[in-house]
């Protein structure tokens, strides 16, 4: 639909022998929008979303009005507007269930006698397979082919289903296996800086901007592409035309000054930008990059900043368009009238860069002087907690006395049975080179490939015990490590291509060597991984590791050298070399200009041209599969991958009531920083899980379970693996680490999801009860649904992060925060039982209270909360059941 144009802002842009229709941020200013060329960039590009939309009803004149007194109460004045992406983002953990879920509304569409066609994308989708890889096999030239035969063999059931979808529905296409991870591939390929669109004869050219189901979505912010990672079912939502529903946010002005020292890579840079806005607080605010120091970074520097906002917290790390972004375009074989385009536009809209522009407005500012970044990692368990290389080995050891209890047994080592060496604690086990923050980035691989290439040359190796890996996420990695000459000491120290995808960073490490796992299990070591990563969190990386440090790719073939966090980097000895002479890190450590001449060389936008062109096509396996089906999916009742999930069974066309929490129990009692990690993991399933025995009573087989990330198109199985992280702890039963309450009143202690279901059988409603924090990580749904569907009610907790709070509400479950102290001060037992009323009476925000009565000691207790039901829409989607359900009640009313 046209935009209403209230302000008349509609003008013609005419680039070489094209000519655009856009709307037009200098007309705005001049119909009255005051001052709006001093916002942000990111707030510009929000406001040409709502001129561009302007239709009446979910954007409206105040809501142009209310971006330009930004500038005064600079988003301190809550003002819902609504966000319209440009197209959604998918990668395959979370794009199943979102296809499930859109298979399923077909289905309902049918049953509420409406058409299933209606459920179909009106923006473009991109789904990309890049989270089933497993590393299973590596260290030798064969890895690759044999971790990708496995994977199809784990995974057809899921490949069949989606590529049903991909023919099934309009606007949505599937980048198959093997290609690369989501973001890369969005940064490298998709991503368009300015996007255009056939719009009643004319094309509309407007900021390209997108959400996805993955919270690194962010890290195309890096290319001046606005997006965030959202729910998948908020992203099902925006691709059936949906608005996504956002207060006007505060943006943070992070300004950058001088250049990166000799030695210090991007990923030293990520993880002190990380620490530092961790420590500022910029949860549910965008923070912008700007200043000099700019001119100073290439685009994948700035893509790995950006790629990082969830770890620091924010929306998003927005980069603006400059002349980096325009030399990438074009490095990376994107269109030359696109190209043009971009510059052209950004110019005209007042969204170019330059380093002498003056500073935008900003709600506040910090600032960072690179020339400070010294050689860093981040760990044991957290991202944000940053620490100096020449601190890392003493600051371990700290950690390994005083958090795990290891004091008496530091230098003790333990004989690896059938292996002639043996291991001890801080031992690294797992060395990867992953995750799309750093494989992005050609200077921090080609960094790695001549660390390799030094140490080889000097005689040095791998220590036994170390599992590594390479997985980079884009093919065209390859191509440049291999004409840079880098491949074969890659190769030589064993990190091998495993394969092309997330691997280690999102759990799918795959397991240790046998008789390793057991020596660390047997001796309840603290095994390492040193990882390229972003995430670093309890219980993700691999069953068997405890400390996990995320670090650059040089650092991380650095550590496989040395083979032990307890080893001093900056200070001792890597190895000795083959002359018996000790080897340092300075020995083998890259100048950045050696680093710098190899990237020019080598990285050629050929490769792009080359790798791209054929994106969608798919090897021979993919090409293979054979797809059933019409506009609706024939569920295999048999299978373990893929059911029809619960959430529209029965549904009328009218929502009922909202009731009162009445006498609920509590499922469980959590601490700070409950991760969705700990909530759904996505990692490995236990065979004594429930998950493992519902897998086993199908009759899988241990060897096929696959991880609960693969699972999440089977309700049945995610359902089972809610709070079944291994490493989580519920303060009902704190002497027991793991997925385990206690049932009340028997006493009884067993799994969460056993004692839900039996709750569910007594006919009561459930509450849990966190910390500060709760559900910080992963764009993860499931850790929503999953509460939903095991009759949680409500989540009380001090703080939530910004995604997990969306998706409760987007699933019909209540988020409240503590107004006052949080649980601890109620001296909860878990036997507590819980009343929250005025739920028919709910208003954004509204102050609630919560009664509670403890029947051991008659004990009453009530505490004010606060309903984190944010806005006006959400609210509306809460009283439907959850987003789908009121998303499918609206297209099955229309005609």
């Amino acid at each position: 639909m046209a935009s209403l144009d209230s302000l008349k802002t509609r003008r013609e842009l005419t680039v070489g022998d094209k000519t655009y229709v856009y709307y037009s941020l200098k007309a705005a200013e001049e119909a009255g929008l005051k001052g709006i060329s001093k916002l942000p960039n990111s707030m510009k590009v929000l406001l040409e979303n709502l001129l561009r939309n302007e239709d009446g009803d979910t954007v409206g004149a105040d809501d142009l009005k209310a971006i330009a007194a930004w500038l005064d109460n600079k988003g301190s004045t809550e003002h819902e507007i609504s966000f319209r992406p440009a197209r959604v983002l998918m990668q395959d953990f979370t794009g199943v269930p979102a296809v499930v879920d859109l298979a399923a509304m077909r289905d309902a569409m049918t049953q509420l006698g409406a058409d299933p066609e209606k459920i179909n994308p009106l923006n473009p989708v991109d789904l990309v397979i890049d989270h089933s890889v497993m590393v299973d096999y590596f260290g030798n030239a064969k890895a690759f082919a044999s971790n990708v035969e496995r994977e199809y063999e784990r995974n057809m059931e899921r490949y069949r289903f989606l590529r049903w979808g991909s023919s099934a529905f309009n606007n949505f296409r599937v980048v198959p296996p093997g290609t690369g991870i989501c973001h890369q591939v969005n940064l490298e390929y998709l991503a368009q800086t300015v996007w255009t669109l056939e719009a009643d004869g004319s094309t509309v050219a407007y900021p390209d901007t997108v959400v996805g189901t993955d919270s690194h979505t962010t890290m195309v912010n890096g290319l001046a592409v606005l997006g965030w990672g959202v729910g998948g079912i908020e992203a099902e939502a925006a691709m059936l035309g949906q608005p996504i529903p956002m207060l006007i946010p505060e943006v943070i002005g992070f300004k950058l000054t001088g250049a990166l020292p000799d030695g210090a890579t991007a990923t030293d840079l990520v993880l002190t930008v990380t620490q530092m806005l961790r420590k500022k607080g910029v949860v549910g605010k965008f923070v912008e990059f700007h200043g000099p120091g700019l001119a100073n970074l290439t685009l994948e520097d700035q893509a790995t900043i950006a790629n990082m906002a969830p770890e620091y917290g924010a929306t998003c790390g927005f980069f603006p368009i400059s002349k980096a972004t325009i030399d990438y375009l074009a490095a990376t074989g994107r269109d030359e009238d696109r190209v043009a385009l971009v510059e052209a536009y950004a110019k005209e809209q007042g969204l170019w860069s330059s380093p002498e522009d003056p500073d935008p407005v900003f709600s506040d500012t910090l600032e960072l002087e690179l020339g400070s970044v010294v050689p860093s990692l981040a760990g044991p368990k957290r991202p944000q907690d940053r620490v100096l290389l020449t601190d890392a080995a003493a600051e371990f050891k700290t950690a390994l006395a005083n958090d795990f209890g290891k004091a008496e047994s530091m230098a003790e080592r333990y004989k690896v049975e059938g292996e002639n060496f043996d291991i001890g604690n801080g031992d690294v086990v797992i060395a990867a080179i992953t995750s799309c923050t750093n494989t992005s980035n050609p200077s921090v691989l080609i960094g790695a490939g001549l660390v390799a290439k030094k140490a080889v040359e000097k005689g040095l190796e791998v220590k036994p015990w170390v599992k590594t890996s390479l997985a980079p996420g884009s093919q065209v990695v390859t191509d440049y490590l291999k004409s840079a000459g880098l491949t074969k000491y890659l190769d030589a120290l064993g990190f091998n291509l495993v394969g092309y995808g997330c691997t280690t960073c999102i759990g799918n490490s795959g397991p240790l060597p046998e008789p390793i796992s057991e020596a660390v299990q047997k001796n309840d070591l603290v095994a390492v991984s040193v990882l390229s990563g972003n995430r670093n969190f309890e219980g993700r990386v691999n069953p068997d590791v405890r400390a996990n440090y995320l670090a650059s790719p040089p650092l991380v073939v650095a550590y496989a050298l040395a083979g032990s966090m307890q080893i001093d980097l900056a200070n001792d000895p890597i190895g000795e070399g083959k002359d018996g002479q000790p080897v340092y890190l300075k020995d083998i450590w890259p100048t950045t200009e050696e680093v710098t001449a190899l990237q020019r060389k080598h990285v050629t936008n050929k490769m792009f041209a080359t790798r791209y062109a054929d994106v969608f096509k798919g090897d021979k396996s993919w090409q293979g599969i054979k797809v059933s089906g019409g506009q609706t999916y024939s569920w295999d009742m048999g299978s373990t991958y893929v059911q029809n999930p619960p959430y529209f069974q029965g549904m009328q066309m009218e929502p009922a009531p909202v009731t009162d929490v009445v006498e609920a129990r509590i499922l469980g009692v959590f601490g700070d920083s409950i991760t969705t990690d700990h909530i759904s993991p996505a990692g490995s399933i236990k065979a004594s899980s429930p998950a493992g025995v519902y897998l086993r009573d199908h009759q899988v087989p241990t060897t096929e379970f696959n991880s609960y990330g693969a699972r999440r198109g089977n309700h049945e199985v995610m359902m089972r693996g809610t709070f079944a992280n291994i490493r989580i702890r519920n303060k009902i039963t704190p002497d027991i680490e793991g997925g385990v309450t206690k049932h009340f009143p028997s006493g009884d202690v067993m799994a969460i999801y056993d004692a839900a279901m039996r709750y569910q059988g007594e006919g009561r409603p459930l509450v849990v009860f966190a910390g500060k924090e709760y559900g910080t990580g992963s764009s993860r749904d499931w850790a929503a649904k999953g509460t939903k569907l095991l009759g949680v009610r409500a989540v009380i907790a001090e703080s939530f992060e910004r995604i997990h709070r969306s998706n409760l509400v987007g699933m019909g479950v209540l988020p409240l925060q503590f107004l006052q102290e949080g649980w601890q001060k109620l001296g909860l037992t878990g036997e507590e039982i819980v009343t929250i009323r005025g739920l028919n009476e709910l208003a954004p925000r509204r102050q609630l209270t919560v009664e509670m009565y403890r029947p051991s000691d008659g004990r009453i207790a009530r505490f004010p909360v606060r309903c984190r039901i944010d806005t006006p829409t959400e609210l509306e989607y809460f009283k439907n059941g959850g987003v789908l359900n009121y998303v499918l009640r609206n297209l099955a009313s229309q005609g």
